[in-house]
């Protein structure tokens, strides 16, 4: 097993120039993508994608591009915010497994069960003792998914504060993006060195043979795009067999004699 990724080693200046370069192989990897994702139904098997990372890291972008291709009957996207007053009653985890998915289909997570061990821990929601718990159970808890079959694929997007801060300069000078700068995002800023902190505990605790993280630069939205996408298909090539179901030769003249159609041998 690979050691945890460290993200003061990770190179924030990585970038793709190229508009040509960028659309084209974004094009080819969620053509793919659209493959694995036909596999994955016809194959019965399912699928945990999962992003975390810092207010204006690029998540919903990467995910936007993600599933731009995708047939919508067999994916779902989670946006993952505070639970509300019945979840808040139960067992943190209660409400992931209530949307984790189907056999044949795809689950993808914007923010995750990871809130436990980053925004409750950080902002005081969790006692000390239940956020330090919580790795041992988020360990087990995917351990269990991954015994039974399921594909977790986990990606931590990261940025630096001084591009935080243009991004958030942009929302703000954005009407339409006014929405997405919340109270939220500003109390979060003011403790980043907290936040940073419990990233990479994030990362040392839960980096696992069954579940590993892939820390993705975020500086540069064109080359983190591409880089959760390759992450996901790259995995999901590996992991599930691409094929899918298909008419032998017999099958089809059967079927064209049928339909009324000519038999072309």
């Amino acid at each position: 097993m690979d050691k945890p990724p460290l993200i003061k080693e990770l190179d924030l200046n990585v970038k793709i120039d190229s508009a040509d370069f960028y659309q084209k192989q974004l094009k080819d990897l969620q053509d793919r993508f659209t493959k694995q994702q036909n596999a994955t139904f016809h194959n019965s098997e399912r699928v945990v994608i999962l992003l975390e990372g810092w207010d204006a890291a690029g998540k919903g972008g990467a995910i936007r591009r993600m599933v731009e291709k995708l047939d919508p009957r067999s994916f779902r996207v989670h946006p993952i915010g505070k639970p509300n007053d019945l979840e808040a009653r139960q067992h943190y985890l209660q409400r992931f497994w209530e949307r984790l998915p189907p056999r044949g289909h795809i689950a993808i997570f914007d923010r995750s069960w990871y809130g436990r061990v980053l925004v409750e821990r950080v902002e005081s929601f969790a006692k000390k003792g239940e956020w330090q718990r919580a790795y041992t159970e988020i360990n087990e808890f995917e351990k269990q998914l991954s015994d039974d079959g399921v594909v977790i694929i986990k990606l931590l997007l990261h940025i630096s504060q001084e591009e935080q801060l243009e991004r958030f300069a942009e929302r703000l000078d954005n009407p339409y993006k006014h929405w997405k700068l919340t109270d939220e995002d500003l109390r979060n800023r003011e403790k980043a060195a907290e936040y940073l902190a419990a990233y990479q505990d994030m990362l040392d605790s839960t980096h696992t043979e069954w579940a590993p993280w892939t820390l993705v630069a975020g500086e540069y939205k064109w080359h983190a795009r591409l880089a959760v996408l390759k992450t996901v298909v790259s995995t999901l090539e590996k992991r599930i067999k691409g094929e899918i179901p298909h008419f032998s030769a017999k099958e089809i003249r059967a079927v064209r004699k049928k339909l009324g159609l000519n038999d072309k041998g």
